[in-house]
């Protein structure tokens, strides 16, 4: 009886073994659909953040209230700061890694311009802002270049939406 039950619990122990070993290799096959299919919720709530915090941004820096557009620039540095920490938790396809962290590596420098145009209308400097607002733009178009293949929707940078 010893014997059957230790022949029993081994075979337990390799199908557990075995188990997890699937799980992982499952886990592993990360594709460039499924990763987007997970970042593209994170990616819409930011949008949906930044519509409303940068609502009306562009009437206020043009009547000359730059402080409270400064205000709602900053906001919205931080909730892209937040959202880059989410996307990062996400795994990556093993053959996009490389182009991920590139693509997020233009994200965080997004968030930095934000905080920037936010720190130039602080000052008072609007013509600083808006260079730093085109600086914005055109880290988009790179960003966005290097991620077409992943078809996104709302991980796209679009800062002309709001700005």
């Amino acid at each position: 009886m010893n014997g059957a039950r230790r022949i029993l619990g081994s075979a337990a122990i390799l199908a557990a073994v075995l188990a997890v070993a699937a799980c992982l290799a499952g886990a592993a096959e990360v594709t460039r659909a499924s990763y987007r299919e997970a970042v593209e919720p994170i990616c819409k709530r930011n949008t949906e953040a930044n519509e409303r915090i940068l609502d009306g941004v562009r009437a206020e820096v043009r009547a000359g209230k730059l402080k409270p557009a400064a205000l709602q620039f900053a906001k919205a540095a931080r909730e892209l700061k937040k959202t880059i920490v989410q996307i990062k938790a996400v795994p990556r396809p093993p053959a996009d890694r490389a182009r991920l962290s590139r693509w997020l590596g233009k994200v965080e420098l997004e968030a930095q311009l934000f905080e920037a145009v936010g720190a130039k209308l602080r000052k008072g400097e609007k013509v600083e802002a808006e260079r730093m607002v085109v600086k914005l733009t055109t880290n988009a178009n790179r960003a966005n270049g290097i991620v077409i293949a992943f078809e996104f929707t709302y991980c796209r940078l679009e800062p002309a939406r709001f700005t």
